[in-house]
């Protein structure tokens, strides 16, 4: 991740007012060449880079669809979808309780793997 100056470091090495360097972090957010990160930062993205800023949940409920899951279907193990999205198991675990409550997953149970309880709704747009 290559992260830019900060709005103050611009402020300061540029003798720019505090809404130009916001402005500046504006239109490159809008050109898509960087996007804001926690802690007021902000960072490149480079071309051809596209990830999914998604909620963890959002993304492994994609799963259900993508992997053509039907209601009964074992769900991949808190394991397998820390290698999947490159997360730690107990954030794996968040996500999975999230599903769990929505009620998409079975109850996690020691020694039992999750299954599908229901398929997502989708909001797609019908064109009419």
């Amino acid at each position: 991740m290559t992260e830019l100056p900060s709005a103050s470091d611009l402020m300061r090495d540029y003798d720019v007012s505090r809404g130009v360097a916001l402005r500046v972090f504006g239109v490159l957010r809008e050109e898509g060449v960087a996007e804001p990160v926690p802690g007021g930062k902000w960072r490149v993205i480079r071309p051809g880079q596209c990830i999914d800023r998604r909620p963890l949940a959002q993304r492994m409920e994609d799963i259900i669809a993508d992997d053509n899951l039907a209601i009964g279907a074992p769900f991949p193990s808190t394991t397998e979808l820390s290698i999947r999205f490159g997360v730690s198991r107990p954030t794996v675990t968040k996500a999975l309780d999230k599903l769990e409550s929505a009620g998409l997953l079975s109850e996690a149970r020691q020694g039992k793997q999750r299954t599908v309880q229901a398929l997502p709704k989708r909001t797609e747009s019908s064109e009419s």
